[in-house]
C-alpha cells in the first residue's frame, strides 16, 4: 500500500507542467505566418490554467491588441483539487484585490477575463485582466466551465498530460478550433489518430521530437538529467526538460502544406544515407500488401502502393502529398510484421496522384 501510494504521489507531481513563453509565442507565430487574422474577432480560453503564473495568459494578455481578440478567458483549478499541491503560491494581483477570500482560494476557481481598457491607459493588455471566483473548483467538464467552450471559438493550454483524452474529447464533442501541448505518444491513442487520419487533428508547428522545458510547482519530483538538461537551456530552478512533447491543434500553419522532397527509389538504393536502404530492396509486411520505409526522407517518390512509415512522419505529414491509410495493424488486425519481427508503430500511408487539370 505504501509502495501504490507513492506512486501515484509521484504521478501527481508529474502531471503539472508550466509552458515556456518563448514556446508559446514561437508556435502561435507559425500560425499568424500563415494568416495573419487567425485570432482577430475571436474568442479565446485558457482553461487549466493557472492565469496568474501562466505564460499563456501573459502571451495572449500582452498581444490582445495586436491578434486583434475580442476576449481572453483565463480559468484554474482551485488549489485543493489539484493533484499535487505544492506550497501555495499567493500573487499581489490576487491577495490585493477586494474579492480576495484566503478559503475561497484553496476550493474555488477563479475566472480571468480581459475584453476592454479598464484602466483608460488607451490600450487593451495585462493589466486590465479583472477576474473573480468560479462557483466551482474550476475542472473543465463542469457545467460552468463547459459553458465558457461553448462561447469560445479557440482553445488553448496545456491540460494534464494524464487527462489528454477526455480533454481533447471534451473539445471536438463542441467542435472548437484548439491549440494544445500533449505527450507525442498521444498520437497512438485510439481516440486520437482517427482524428489526425481525418485531418480534423494534425501537429503543430514547432517542439515535435526537441526538448521542451517546462516549470514545475515547489517540491515536484525532477530526474536529475532533466533537470540537468533544462540547466544547459538556461533554465535554472523548478524546471524539467521534456523531449516528448508536442503541439496538436486543428489550425491550419504553413509547414503543414510543405510537400516532403523526395528520391525515387533506386535511388534511395544507390544513395541513401541510411544503411537499412542503401543497397537493399525495401521488404514487404507478411500481413499487409504495402512495403516498409525505415526512415521518413527514405519514402520513394515514384512508389503509389502503400507504405509503413516510422510516426515521426507526422511532423513532415502533407495532406496534399500524402493519404494516411491505417495505423500500425494489418489485414489480421494484429501489429504489421517481416519476417515475424514487428517494427515500431508504423502508419501506413499511399501517395497521392496529382490532380488532372
Amino acid at each position: 500500500m505504501a509502495n501504490e501510494t507513492l506512486s501515484r504521489a509521484k504521478a501527481a507531481k508529474n502531471d503539472e507542467f508550466y509552458t515556456q513563453y518563448r514556446d508559446i509565442e514561437r508556435e502561435v507565430e507559425a500560425y499568424l505566418e500563415y494568416d495573419a487574422n487567425v485570432f482577430r474577432g475571436k474568442t479565446v480560453l485558457l482553461p487549466c490554467d493557472d492565469p496568474e503564473w501562466s505564460n499563456f495568459t501573459r502571451y495572449f494578455a500582452q498581444n490582445f491588441q495586436r491578434l486583434g481578440l475580442k476576449r481572453l478567458i483565463s480559468t484554474s483549478y482551485a488549489y485543493e483539487s489539484k493533484k499535487f499541491k505544492g506550497p501555495i503560491q499567493l500573487s499581489l494581483f490576487e491577495t490585493e484585490a477586494p474579492q480576495f477570500d484566503a478559503q475561497k482560494t484553496q476550493t474555488h476557481g477563479k475566472i480571468f477575463v480581459l475584453d476592454s481598457d479598464t484602466t483608460g491607459d488607451g490600450r487593451i493588455d495585462i493589466d486590465d485582466l479583472q477576474w473573480e471566483y468560479l462557483k466551482g473548483d474550476g475542472d473543465f467538464r463542469s457545467q460552468e466551465v463547459t459553458r465558457l467552450r461553448d462561447e469560445a471559438d479557440i482553445i488553448v493550454t496545456n491540460p494534464p498530460f494524464s487527462l489528454f483524452r477526455e480533454f481533447l474529447a471534451w473539445i471536438v464533442e463542441a467542435e472548437k478550433q484548439l491549440l494544445l501541448i500533449g505527450n507525442m505518444n498521444a498520437i497512438t491513442y485510439k481516440e486520437v489518430f482517427p482524428l489526425i487520419k481525418a485531418n480534423k487533428l494534425w501537429l503543430g508547428a514547432t517542439g515535435f521530437v526537441t526538448d521542451m522545458v517546462f516549470g514545475v510547482p515547489e517540491g515536484a519530483v525532477v530526474a536529475e538529467s532533466d533537470r540537468k538538461k533544462a540547466e544547459k537551456l538556461g533554465y535554472v530552478g523548478n524546471y524539467t526538460r521534456l523531449g516528448n512533447s508536442c503541439w496538436f491543434t486543428n489550425l491550419e500553419h504553413g509547414r503543414r502544406h510543405q510537400p516532403l522532397t523526395l528520391m525515387t527509389m533506386e535511388d534511395n538504393k544507390k544513395y541513401s544515407r541510411h544503411k537499412e536502404v542503401r543497397g537493399h530492396d525495401y521488404a514487404h509486411y507478411d500481413n499487409y500488401d504495402a512495403i516498409e520505409v525505415p526512415k521518413v526522407d527514405a519514402i520513394p517518390s515514384d512508389y503509389d502502393g502503400v507504405m509503413g512509415v516510422p510516426i515521426s512522419f507526422l511532423r513532415k505529414y502533407c495532406p496534399e502529398q500524402f493519404e494516411i491509410i491505417k495505423f500500425r495493424k494489418g489485414y489480421d488486425d494484429k501489429d504489421l510484421c517481416i519476417n515475424g519481427v514487428c517494427p515500431y508503430f508504423r502508419i501506413l500511408i499511399q501517395r497521392r496522384k496529382p490532380k488532372r487539370l
